[in-house]
């Protein structure tokens, strides 16, 4: 999947290498006619392959959020991966990643050297731009909220605008439905329009369906998926209560009509919902700092078809550092006693019109429970039954200090999509309260590795986290050309040194992916450029590789702003990673 499709990214420059021209025409390779392994004789010792950096995402490895609180409420943030016990279906794992997570980190370091090495960049050296830190994306569930709720919660949201918005904080508007859009800005005006501009947006198929019954998801999901008896034979006797004239095999179709279209209009809800928080995510993974989503819904269900996508939408969401919050905007709500009178039907015997009850109860938990499920799995948090929708858009925008994160890799994993349930436990001390994520489903089919590979790529590159397995010196240049128009070289110099080589046909092989990427000041991703380096070095050229390493440019063409830089570099062979970030100010 490229990057954000959706949002027209377009290319901003072309990527040039610079590498050691004696490794480029080595003279050793005319001394070997031919080479066994299948490298040409006259190969180069490294070249490049260059192109628009595209990505897909996978699942490599299970990651674990964890916020720990003390018995006063407030966050515990001295733990270490010690202190952790991680159960996968009640079976302990061991923790091969661990990190403590803090999730207010300004972006305001230049790179090393940036913009030090020619005389005409002196203007480089101004004081460089002071990057948004804070990001919050609102997203009204328009498609499943009532008139009532949605203008509640839209009061609300405005109302937080006066201690919400600040110099480096950032604030988008979405909606279920796709209808109403408003990237990430500081504009209170523009964003107050945008709320107020949200109106219910339910689906038609639904919203005007006049069956009787009024069917839940869940009891179609049943009808249809499940070929439940019980629950066929309640929609038809439903139907003939209200429709007296049809007979019981016509009850029986009817009844499978309307749970066919219930299934299917909402599972298209499902499908869009789902696909716009991804959408979302993959929106904040591009953005520095502090990275919230505050999704405001009245609740909706899954079907069993989507249970692995939450799970992948969950799965990103953690990898790129985004935490999802709820807010039930029902606020405090409770069913009449004994059930909805409408459901009293005529000629409906009172075990059937419990049985209705019970299914009306479970679909309103498991509204409940994925909204749960979605803020829990990323260490974020939910609002529910109050009708304080202030109060609880503004713990919803509090994100904790610390956030843990545990990572394993299963073990013989049975690629099925079964449920694995997970468990954690802080040896010490006794009396803290853990938010944890419930669990993941199992990939139905192994992942491909370079699609793997791609993911990796993808994450580190949407990352703020600094990493430095292979040493590489970031530096920025720019040249303008007029006014308007600047060129921006973004020079990585990568030394080979550390890199663990495979030997074959008496050289020494490795590859390199690098990837440069540019942001603009409100953290929107603009492009990326991917290099990759075929290492194929001779001994005596390994021998002789310099400290200073080899240079890397990426050029964009740009306008004059504030703009960041990230650079990833991975080895393939010792699948070692740098990750280096940047700053620079245009003029």
């Amino acid at each position: 999947m490229a990057i954000t499709d959706h949002m027209s990214l377009r290319r901003h420059g072309l990527a040039a290498l610079l590498l050691f021209r004696a490794m480029v025409t080595a003279p050793a390779a005319a001394q070997s006619p031919a080479l066994a392994g299948g490298i040409p004789a006259n190969a180069p010792e490294i070249s490049t392959r260059e192109e628009p950096a595209r990505f897909r995402a996978g699942v490599n490895l299970v990651l674990v959020p964890v916020v720990v609180r003390d018995g006063e409420g407030r966050i515990v943030g001295t733990l270490h991966k010690e202190d952790f016990q991680l159960f996968d279906k009640g079976k302990p794992v061991v923790i091969t990643r661990f990190s403590a997570e803090s999730l207010t980190h300004p972006v305001t370091a230049p790179a090393d050297g940036a913009a030090k090495e020619q005389p005409a960049l002196a203007e480089a050296s101004k004081p460089l731009p002071t990057l948004p830190d804070r990001f919050v994306a609102y997203v009204f569930d328009d498609v499943h909220l009532s008139f009532g709720d949605l203008a509640r919660a839209r009061t609300a949201a405005v109302s937080q605008f006066s201690g919400l918005l600040t110099p480096l904080t950032r604030v988008a508007v979405f909606t279920t439905s796709g209808r109403i859009r408003q990237d990430f800005t500081n504009d209170r005006d523009l964003l107050q329009a945008t709320i107020d501009r949200i109106v219910p947006a339910p689906n038609p198929a639904l919203s005007d369906n006049k069956d009787c019954p009024s069917m839940t998801l869940y009891q179609a999901n049943l009808i249809i998926n499940n070929g439940d008896a019980e629950a066929l034979k309640l929609a038809a006797d439903q139907i003939q209560a209200c429709n007296p004239i049809l007979s019981p095999q016509e009850a029986m179709n009817e009844a499978r009509l309307i749970a066919q279209r219930v299934l299917n209009g909402e599972e298209y809800e499902i499908q869009a919902t789902l696909k716009l928080l991804e959408d979302v995510v993959q929106r904040l993974a591009a953005t520095p700092g502090s990275r919230n989503i505050v999704l405001i819904s009245s609740g909706f269900e899954l079907t069993g078809l989507y249970r692995s996508t939450e799970d992948a939408l969950i799965d990103k969401a953690i990898k790129a550092n985004v935490t999802i919050n709820a807010l039930d905007a029902r606020g405090l709500y409770a069913a009449p006693p004994g059930g909805d009178a409408s459901r009293a039907l005529p000629g409906i015997p009172g075990n059937e019109l419990a049985l209705a009850i019970q299914y009306e109860s479970i679909s309103n938990t498991a509204k409940e429970d994925l909204l749960s499920e979605l803020a829990e799995g990323t260490g974020g948090a939910f609002f529910r039954h109050s009708n304080a929708l202030d109060a609880g858009l503004a713990q919803l925008t509090r994100q904790p200090d610390v956030v843990y994160v545990l990572g394993f890799s299963p073990q013989n994993l049975k690629y099925d999509g079964s449920f694995h349930g997970l468990k954690v436990e802080v040896k010490n001390p006794p009396g803290l309260a853990l938010q944890v994520r419930r669990g993941y489903y199992a990939p139905r089919h192994s992942a491909d590795p370079k699609e793997a590979v791609l993911d990796e790529l993808r994450e580190a590159l949407f990352s703020r986290e600094e990493q430095r397995d292979i040493p590489v010196d970031l530096n920025l240049q720019f040249f303008k050309s007029s006014e308007g128009n600047a060129r921006l070289a973004v020079i990585a110099r990568v030394d080979l040194r550390p890199l663990h080589f495979r030997k074959a046909d008496g050289r020494n092989l490795d590859t390199l992916k690098i990837v440069a990427g540019l942001f603009d000041r409100n953290g929107t991703y603009i492009s990326a450029i991917e290099s990759t380096l075929d290492i194929r070095l001779f001994d005596e050229t390994l021998a002789k590789l310099p400290a200073s390493g080899i240079s890397v440019r990426s050029n964009f063409d740009l306008a004059p702003g504030d703009y960041s830089v990230r650079v990833v570099v991975r080895d393939t062979e010792g699948e070692m990673m740098t990750a280096r970030n940047g700053v620079i100010r245009i003029p």
